[in-house]
């Protein structure tokens, strides 16, 4: 099963929409414990798995910050709001007998473990799952941006977003049924076609350090194993 790996190390950004209700909000356990599944599945696999998570189930801090606050305070709101996910996530993980580390770029004394590359590296050499949190540490940068530096700063094999929808699309699914779902796009296609599928911080970041990106449905949970195994699902963004 191991030789039919393709991404040894991966990076999975999961938005914090996810874990919560059908309208993306809240906390849902059942969320929680359905990933965990899949993720217990994949290190069996032997695959290397670090995990960037979003908080966007309890706040978003662009959405509060449009409401008259602090941007700067509202996205620190949103930082902690992705440590709730992690150490819920972590929590869950355990249960399966999963080594889990929760690596938040904010300080969380006593909670949670401070971004130290060679640490990182260590745990999943020792195929631990590294869960990081509290996005870059600092404001104005979406989670997606932290994803893609995450996944260049620990030198993974790919970077797998999961989304609500099949793929990347000419126009959004939800909104437009004529809409046609991309298999395949360069980084230069996403941003001159200014395509949605992340921010354009994070797709010149990994434009930059050549790091492939797929976008594919998290509804369907299998996509991510067949993704890790080289299967098509999704959408392919490289060079």
């Amino acid at each position: 099963m191991k030789s039919k790996i393709k991404y040894k190390r991966v990076l999975l950004k999961v938005s914090g929409e996810s874990f919560g209700n059908e309208n993306g909000r809240g906390v849902e356990a059942k969320q929680f414990v359905a990933l965990a599944k899949e993720i217990q599945k994949i290190i069996k696999l032997g695959v290397e798995l670090a995990i960037v998570v979003g908080g966007g189930n309890i706040l978003r801090g662009a959405k509060l910050s449009n409401k008259g606050k602090s941007r700067i305070q509202a996205d620190q709101v949103g930082m902690i709001a992705t440590a709730v996910n992690a150490l819920l996530l972590q929590d869950i993980l355990e249960e399966f007998n999963i080594k889990v580390h929760v690596i938040s770029a904010i300080e969380i004394k006593n909670i949670t473990e401070p971004f130290i590359l060679r640490n990182c590296l260590k745990y999943l050499k020792e195929k631990n799952v590294v869960i990081f949190a509290g996005g870059t540490g600092n404001p104005y940068f979406t989670t997606d941006t932290a994803a893609a530096l995450r996944a260049i700063e620990i030198n993974a094999d790919v970077m797998l977003k999961a989304t609500g929808v099949e793929g990347v699309y000419t126009d959004d699914p939800k909104k437009n049924v004529s809409a046609k779902l991309y298999k395949k796009l360069t980084y230069m296609d996403v941003l001159g076609k200014r395509l949605m599928v992340m921010d354009l911080t994070a797709i010149s970041l990994s434009m930059g350090n050549r790091m492939p990106i797929i976008v594919f449905n998290m509804g369907k949970l299998e996509n991510i194993r067949k993704a890790i195994l080289g299967e098509p699902v999704g959408t392919y963004i490289g060079e």
